[in-house]
């Protein structure tokens, strides 16, 4: 029985998501990102004073608890990656090399009410760069080229990072003199979802004048593929050193970008991000054609979220959500793989009793890294094939006194071959993904 909220990819759909992890967690490390992977649970305290609703957290119990024992009622899965990384370095930070670079791929667990791309157990890749007392702009550039490095690898459609800053947001709305500028943040972000007319009312909502109202709109508006912003922005007449200090930010980062990646990063600033916990820049990520999706990755900077004491750890990073991608993509059956399991050669049996040969051979060919396996029995050759192909398997192999044989049944090619020489084409060596947008 399906549980809502809690996804099982089907063999060759998890063939393609491990190919994305594969591809993440090899680029993560050529820009030098080290591993980790930090407990499933956090304190419930320590959950709740950063920005998630209770509503929304899974408690961990056991089924025959004592009434007496709470010991388990304090804690929660984490719904993310980055609150369990900034209590992970005030724990260790005696141990850690700054400025300290991660990379974690590891579930969460989120108790909201499930849709298209929203799950209740969900796969995230993230990276985060942490520094001791200061950490500079420059890594708030660096982060969004390293995913375009990591999707614009992959058979998707072409992603278009969104960009703002959340101090952009507070001065422009203390510059307003709006009483709340954090609410005023929370109902922005929802600018996509309720629109103009939705957002204007609900900060009416909160005592703002409908005249101010109208200015959050047209700032949420701006959007620009480079620092033109600051000028559009200038031009509404709202004044604040902190929204100075935002509008420099953003456009080093967006610049930035642009010298590396055109097109990649536009300014939005209309994006703020929902948790409380940023501080500076933000990020989310649309995927051409899938844009009523949301975003499928998304970050931003943390000055006091690993913070205790004289101890700060300024920090700044961007998650990928995997599973909302494989999602996304799954449910338009626009990814395809071209096969269903790893193995890229079936050798055949003629007889039962040569099944400790064909060992032999499947076991030459996978020390030189050739997947193999061995057929189930010895049925009639066509029999052997058809479970080769239904798998999408592209070679069987032919043992024989006279000399072994391998076929490629697509083609219907077949050679002379040596399990200690023969070597099928890389793009058979391991099963590839394609996709199909149309």
């Amino acid at each position: 029985m399906a549980i809502s909220g809690f996804p099982e990819w089907l063999p060759p759909q998890r063939i393609i998501e491990q190919t994305v992890i594969d591809r993440a967690r090899r680029t993560f490390e050529l820009y030098g990102f080290a591993p980790l992977e930090t407990r499933a649970v956090e304190p419930l305290d320590q959950l709740l004073s950063k920005g998630e609703t209770s509503k929304e957290i899974y408690l961990l119990r056991r089924l025959q608890a004592d009434a007496a024992d709470s010991s388990d009622s304090t804690l929660g899965l984490h719904f993310d990656l980055t609150v369990p990384f900034a209590r992970y370095v005030l724990e260790n930070a005696g141990k850690l090399q700054f400025p300290f670079r991660r990379y974690q791929i590891q579930k969460c667990w989120r108790g909201e009410r499930p849709q298209e791309g929203r799950y209740r157990e969900f796969l995230q890749a993230d990276i985060d760069v942490v520094d001791r007392d200061t950490l500079p702009t420059h890594y708030e550039a660096e982060l969004p080229l390293i995913i375009a490095d990591v999707l614009g690898g992959l058979p998707i459609p072409k992603i278009r990072i969104q960009v703002n800053n959340r101090k952009v947001l507070l001065g422009f709305y203390r510059g307003l003199g709006i009483s709340d500028p954090d609410e005023a943040i929370r109902i922005v972000d929802k600018f996509d979802k309720i629109g103009r007319d939705g957002v204007i009312a609900e900060l009416e909502k909160i005592g703002v004048s409908a005249a101010t109202a109208v200015q959050c709109t047209r700032l949420a508006e701006i959007s620009t593929p480079d620092a033109s912003f600051v000028e559009l922005v200038e031009k509404l007449g709202v004044t604040d050193p902190m929204l100075e200090e935002g509008l420099a930010e953003l456009a080093a980062v967006v610049e930035a970008a642009r010298a590396h990646a055109p097109g990649l990063c536009f300014a939005e600033l209309k994006i703020a991000r929902g948790l409380d916990y940023y501080t500076g820049t933000v990020y989310e990520t649309q995927l051409a054609g899938f844009e009523k999706a949301g975003s499928i990755c998304s970050g931003g900077r943390y000055d006091n979220l690993a913070s205790s004491g004289k101890d700060r750890f300024p920090g700044v990073g961007i998650s990928i959500g995997i599973t909302r991608l494989m999602g996304v993509l799954f449910g338009r059956e626009a990814l395809t793989v071209s096969r269903s399991v790893p193995t890229c050669v079936l050798v055949a049996l003629a007889a039962e009793e040569q099944r400790h040969a064909a060992d032999r051979i499947a076991a030459a060919l996978r020390v030189r890294g050739i997947a193999t396996e061995v057929s189930p029995s010895a049925a009639k050759y066509g029999k052997q094939i058809r479970y080769a192909e239904r798998r999408g398997i592209p070679f069987v192999w032919f043992p024989s006194p006279d000399g072994d044989t391998v076929k490629d049944i697509r083609s219907g090619d077949q050679v002379e071959a040596s399990a200690q020489s023969w070597t099928p084409p890389a793009e058979d060596l391991y099963p590839t993904i394609s996709g199909s947008f149309g």
